[in-house]
């Protein structure tokens, strides 16, 4: 199975740097803007399904993709992004301020350190790894397309270059982007493909 990952269109919690994890935000105009941009690079592919993180933020962007590749969007909960516990809702101004030392030590060693509340990175990778396995038992010889998000399109990534989960947060991906793999074997094709936006839409989106 090919797969394309698609990381969400910037969300308004996106451009104020709130912490999201599996709190709903919608697009921004800046969003909607890269989906539309998105929509029309991806007209030029064939897909065989389109599968999207139940949150708004991705369902709103799959929702602007599926009527340009012929597709009904099919929401899959696995695909959510990391829980980020009592930190969700909050600026990376406000966490920096009140949690300082544990955020700066979910930076660096994420494994040991989740947020309060918040969900493991081992179980993150673990339930995007089994959605992954679904979708390619449903598509062995197929083109699929994934609407997600930045922690899980990254814990699928470094497991399929061989790094450690604890370097998450070094691999960078744009709101919109594109990552191609093939799978079973995790061979990746293409990483954070951001050429399709413009200067100004490609402006990347920070926390989860």
């Amino acid at each position: 199975m090919e797969i394309w990952l698609v990381r969400h269109g910037e969300s308004t919690w996106n451009s104020a740097r709130r912490f999201q994890g599996g709190l709903d935000a919608p697009l921004s105009a800046r969003g909607r803007s890269q989906a539309a941009a998105l929509a029309v690079e991806l007209a030029r592919t064939r897909f065989h399904a389109l599968y999207t993180s139940p949150l708004r933020r991705a369902r709103d962007t799959a929702a602007v993709c599926g009527p340009v590749v012929g597709l009904d969007p099919v929401p899959v909960d696995d695909l959510r992004e990391l829980g980020l516990g009592s930190w969700e809702g909050l600026t990376i101004e406000t966490v920096l301020a009140d949690d300082g030392e544990r955020y700066r030590r979910w930076l660096k060693v994420p494994t040991g350190h989740a947020p309060p509340g918040g969900e493991p990175i081992a179980s993150l990778a673990e339930r995007v790894g089994a959605a992954f396995q679904g979708l390619c038992a449903r598509h062995p010889a197929g083109r699929v397309l994934v609407v997600s998000h930045g922690g899980v399109i990254a814990s699928a990534l470094c497991g399929w270059l061989g790094r450690p989960l604890d370097s998450i947060w070094e691999v960078r991906l744009g709101n919109a982007s594109i990552t191609r793999a093939t799978l079973p074997g995790g061979r990746v094709l293409g990483i954070n493909e951001i050429g399709h936006l413009s200067a100004e839409s490609a402006v990347e989106g920070v926390a989860p």
